[in-house]
């Protein structure tokens, strides 16, 4: 009996330590998880209380429990039904751990992405760069070398209309 109550201290001490920057989600807390920065797509865990109250489970009193068949199996009843509920709780907790995994490589994926296209404007080729405006201003001096034969052509022909 002794061993007993020993188990459901522990398990009532680990259920007030088991938190993780604040949020102890077996004592009841909430946890909201939010995806991106509109705050639209979210995800609210609500904790449990797992204490040995919250798993329905209550110390075992000398003289009073196990001395018949009847309380043994209150008591295992309860231990069964303490157990069926943190599988429960489990599965629940593993999906949204999935969830949070998922976006959570999502969002590492749209990161590496917007880095490399940030990356592809910001670091030019400066050779690349440098030909395409040499390119670009013989362009301009051949169009303007166009315009001044062209109107070289126009003066010549009025000279000979006179």
């Amino acid at each position: 009996m002794s061993q007993y109550n020993n188990i459901l201290t522990q398990i009532d001490t680990t259920s007030l330590d088991a938190s993780f920057n604040g949020v102890n989600l077996l004592n009841g807390d909430q946890l909201k998880l939010v995806f991106d920065e509109t705050g639209k797509s979210n995800l609210n865990i609500t904790g449990v209380t797992f204490n040995s109250k919250g798993l329905g489970l209550a110390g075992l009193v000398q003289g009073t429990d196990f001395i018949d068949n009847a309380a043994t199996n209150k008591v295992l009843t309860n231990l069964n039904s303490a157990s069926s509920t943190l599988r429960s709780e489990a599965s629940t907790l593993g999906s949204n751990l999935s969830v949070v995994q998922v976006r959570q490589d999502f969002n590492r994926n749209l990161i590496n992405v917007l880095q490399t296209g940030s990356s592809n404007l910001t670091l030019a080729d400066t050779n690349e760069e440098a030909a395409n405006s040499q390119a670009l201003s013989t362009r301009q001096s051949i169009a303007v070398s166009a315009l001044s034969l062209a109107n070289q052509s126009q003066q010549s022909v009025l000279q000979l209309l006179r």
